[in-house]
């Protein structure tokens, strides 16, 4: 599966990202040819090839008409100190320059009607409108206004624009399968911006990245800009850290501060290895003073509420008391939920989580007429041929029910049946295929 993985260690901006997916080998022409079907100008795009702490990354700039003299004069003067702005948000501006920036506040329908009356492709218009549309929820929510009513300042500024649309032209063009994202740092201390003086992480950044892997770091500067959250939001299918992967390419983008980490962004285009091993959890507890009685309703209720398995193993704890230890089988997603029962509708104090791997056939269920009645038959399928199969035990159970037959007996027929049936033409060694199912 080609997929595109962030790695955050330095956090995330728009220029930053821009320059990440330029420095994977996309032609520079090709952003700034889609750029030109937007029809808005007064702005200028640098792209550099630089070092930052030793690393070789892209460095993109964003430079307004008005600004242009000014902005090539304090550059001078950062290179010399070592000392620069990010355009994610107009407080860096402020303080690294002495004038002002006059950007047109720009709403949620402004940016629309700006990309749905440009010439870019569906796709990118739709990756665009989604980018935006986050950071319109974010403020809203934070400013107390309907998504409609939301002034974008910093991010509505034309330098941002280009930059969202931008990325969102690059990751049209990789085309890539999935979007992935590390855990993402956040900094502590406070940033100047339209509103006045913010906390850090600023507050449509945090609200952005609300249920997102998140953790603090040391940094006293703005990691994570509002614009890199909503590209975090808006793109990533999942945030966690990659394993079992094959590295294609990888790109760099430079940010604009200097200190004793390198301030750049790592993208890789990447391979997953698609014969992945199935990963569950297994959550264990041991428990001394339940009657046979609870954990037997405990396991039902387990079982009903989508464990994959749960099952019990003697064992002597402290003090020679004969116990139990519960064991319950489930999905990742699943884990909180499952933990919440074991912790409030058991007598345990704690329990033990652990991750594992299983290799498991695929499966079919497939409902066959016989003198008995409809009956499903689950099927084990290896590599597209069926190598082993049974009647389900339920229907087997109801059947012997109904008919007062020994439900070994029932077992017995249904196979026999199954293995003489023409249609599913079954060998003698329970070899099949996949496709006779069908």
């Amino acid at each position: 599966m080609k997929t595109l993985y962030f790695d955050c260690f330095s956090g995330i901006s728009g220029d930053m990202t821009l320059g990440a997916l330029l420095d994977l080998g996309i032609d520079e022409n090709i952003l700034l040819d889609n750029l030109k079907l937007l029809n808005i100008d007064g702005y200028e795009i640098k792209i550099e090839k630089k070092l930052k702490n030793g690393i070789s990354g892209t460095y993109v700039t964003v430079i307004l008409e008005n600004e242009k003299d000014i902005h090539e004069q304090s550059h001078n003067q950062h290179e010399e100190h070592h000392h620069s702005h990010d355009h994610d948000h107009k407080h860096t501006h402020e303080n690294s320059h002495a004038h002002e920036h006059h950007h047109e506040h720009r709403n949620l329908r402004d940016i629309e009607a700006i990309i749905d009356n440009s010439r870019l492709n569906a796709n990118i218009k739709q990756l665009s409108k989604g980018i935006f549309r986050v950071v319109a929820e974010a403020e809203g929510k934070i400013h107390g206004k309907p998504v409609e009513e939301v002034h974008f300042h910093e991010v509505g500024a034309l330098d941002s624009i280009v930059d969202i649309i931008g990325v969102a032209i690059c990751i049209d063009y990789l085309g890539v399968e999935k979007i992935a994202f590390s855990k993402i740092p956040l900094s502590r201390g406070f940033v100047k911006c339209q509103h006045g003086v913010f906390p850090l992480p600023a507050p449509a950044t945090m609200e952005i990245l609300k249920d997102i892997p998140v953790y603090f770091n040391d940094a006293n500067f703005e990691l994570v800009t509002p614009t890199g959250a909503a590209f975090v939001k808006a793109l990533g299918h999942m945030h966690y850290d990659m394993t079992d992967i094959q590295i294609e390419r990888i790109g760099y983008g430079l940010g604009k501060k200097t200190y004793e980490i390198p301030n750049v962004l790592r993208v890789m285009l990447i391979k997953e290895n698609e014969e992945k091993k199935d990963q569950i959890v297994k959550l264990e507890t041991n428990i001394d003073d339940m009657t046979p009685e609870q954990l037997g309703f405990l396991m039902e209720k387990l079982l009903s509420e989508g464990a994959l398995d749960v099952y019990f193993t003697n064992i002597i704890m402290k003090k020679n008391r004969p116990a139990v230890m519960l064991s319950v089988l489930c999905s990742e997603d699943k884990r909180d939920y499952f933990n919440k029962i074991l912790l409030t509708q058991t007598s345990t104090f704690g329990t033990r989580c652990s991750k594992m791997e299983r290799d498991i056939l695929d499966r079919a269920i497939v409902q066959l007429d016989t003198e008995h009645g409809s009956v499903r038959f689950k099927f084990g399928i290896f590599e597209g041929e069926i190598i082993k199969y049974s009647p389900e035990y339920e229907d087997c159970r109801m059947i012997a029910q109904k008919t007062g037959i020994p439900i070994q007996q029932i077992y017995g027929e249904l196979i026999k049946k199954l293995e003489q049936d023409e249609y599913l033409k079954l060998s003698d060694t329970h070899h099949g295929k996949l496709n006779k199912l069908i």
